[in-house]
């Protein structure tokens, strides 16, 4: 009996060395729960929808979150890449001057993504995955033309695109494809007329109705970061709401 035992402990370790450093430490994803209605929400809306448009201010989860649910896609085999997108910008996807390829130019535009992954599957398991081709950077600009299919899509920091940008990327969904579409309009770098609404505020409005997408807005409330960021989310509204 003691020999069978020893046997399958052998044929385990043997398996677990072919498996890729620290593969072996995540056959299971870090368990991750909602902290608040909006939360849950947002999590059954990626489980249950297409597209998934999220608004609202930093630290109320949208990217960890968006994050966790692409690589739990990963996980379960339902979608074989995870495509990071952002616009690289401060005003209009200007990253020729920096140094580098296409992912050395966006990864200080990605560093929350980066954290989240860090933090989900840590850095090592996060490297192998981009060198394999299983998380692929795209910068929003070079996604014209392109159809997502078998993927995971995260578009983050969206506030800083237009809305003929979003409709272009929204567009691009393939079959057994996610899009989850986040940004806070509170923070965009790009010029907005007063009384203007930001460009995922309107495909927010534009899309709120259609079958497969799913609109989230999260609000101070929602914010788990920490309590100052809460009370500086807090007076910088009250601010807005007395100075317009």
């Amino acid at each position: 009996m003691a020999s069978k035992n020893n046997r399958r402990d052998n044929n385990r370790r043997s398996n677990d060395k072919n498996k890729p450093v620290r593969e072996r430490q995540f056959s299971k994803l870090k368990e991750v729960s909602p902290r608040n209605e909006h939360q849950s929400q947002y999590l059954e809306s990626i489980e249950n929808n297409s597209v998934v448009i999220a608004s609202g201010p930093a630290g109320t989860g949208k990217t960890y979150l968006a994050v966790y649910e692409a690589l739990g896609h990963h996980w379960a085999k339902k979608m074989k890449r995870i495509v990071i997108a952002r616009p690289a910008i401060e005003a209009g996807e200007k990253i020729g001057f920096l140094p580098g390829g296409i992912e050395d130019k966006l990864n200080p535009y990605l560093r929350p993504i980066f954290d989240s992954l860090y933090d989900i599957i840590g850095v090592e398991l996060t490297n192998q995955k981009i060198e394999r081709g299983y998380v692929e950077i795209a910068p929003l600009a070079y996604m014209r033309g392109r159809t997502f299919n078998n993927c995971f899509v995260i578009m983050d920091e969206a506030q800083n695109a237009t809305f003929n940008q979003l409709v272009m990327a929204v567009t691009r969904v393939g079959d057994n494809c996610k899009m989850v579409i986040n940004g806070d309009p509170y923070q965009s770098d790009l010029p907005v007329r007063s009384g203007q609404k930001s460009g995922i505020d309107r495909l927010q409005d534009a899309l709120e109705e259609v079958r497969g997408v799913s609109v989230i807005r999260f609000d101070r409330q929602d914010v788990v970061r920490s309590k100052i960021v809460t009370d500086i989310i807090g007076a910088l509204d009250k601010y807005e709401e007395e100075n317009n």
